[in-house]
């Protein structure tokens, strides 16, 4: 159950709207695989969600400070964009959840590490831009996730104090950053499980979006 009901719902995207953190992990292991690297999954789950240059940190962490970063990067992107490439879908529930907050008259923006432009990439085939009050994405804020400034940023532009939204995340990065921010927080797992310290600072674990819509709903009752 939830403690209230929010004022505002806050998203990540990708891999909580889109299918595209699979399609990152994917690419990620095959250009490891390309490169000889013997690179873990679990070395993705643990970046997923955070921009390039913590990407980098941790790969230096566990694979040492002569790791050949800039091929391995773009292989990376070499596959990412054939995954990509017939586009991204929607993750399950998505356009039901927007719907339910309209009926209950709640606002909602995106808070994302991605760009604006891969924002409009993936989310405007869908006829989703319009449907958000405002949008944060990298480039607006100095300090990316896990520091809480995304959040903060998306509160600020909803002019509500982040303890009256509700943030849904996928990564660790996005639940720290939510969690920091103040904001009450769901963790929706995607290609990352569910740690001890996610479901500590979280009021819930949730499958799907269809859950966070079922506990909106009883929070609104």
């Amino acid at each position: 159950m939830l403690p209230f009901l929010p004022r505002a719902v806050v998203f990540d995207m990708d891999g909580l709207l889109i299918e595209s953190e699979r399609l990152y992990r994917d690419s990620f292991l095959a250009a490891s695989e390309e490169g000889g690297h013997g690179m873990r999954v679990e070395t993705y789950q643990k970046v997923c969600g955070s921009p390039w240059d913590v990407i980098t940190g941790t790969i230096f962490a566990d694979y040492g400070a002569d790791f050949p970063i800039d091929s391995f990067r773009d292989a990376w992107l070499r596959h990412l964009g054939v995954m990509m490439a017939d586009g991204v879908a929607l993750k399950p529930g998505v356009t039901e959840i927007l719907d339910l907050l309209d009926s209950l008259d709640i606002r909602r923006a995106i808070a994302t590490s991605s760009r604006h432009d891969s924002v409009t990439r993936h989310l405007g085939p869908h006829d989703l831009l319009n449907r958000f009050d405002t949008i944060v994405a990298r480039g607006d804020y100095t300090e990316p996730k896990p520091a809480p400034m995304p959040y903060l940023t998306a509160a600020r532009r909803l002019s509500l104090d982040p303890g009256r939204c509700l943030a849904l995340e996928d990564s660790y990065s996005g639940v720290r950053s939510a969690t920091s921010a103040g904001m009450m927080t769901i963790m929706v797992p995607d290609v990352a499980p569910p740690t001890e310290e996610m479901r500590e600072k979280c009021v819930a674990v949730a499958s799907d979006l269809h859950m966070v819509a079922d506990l909106l709903q009883k929070a609104q009752a």
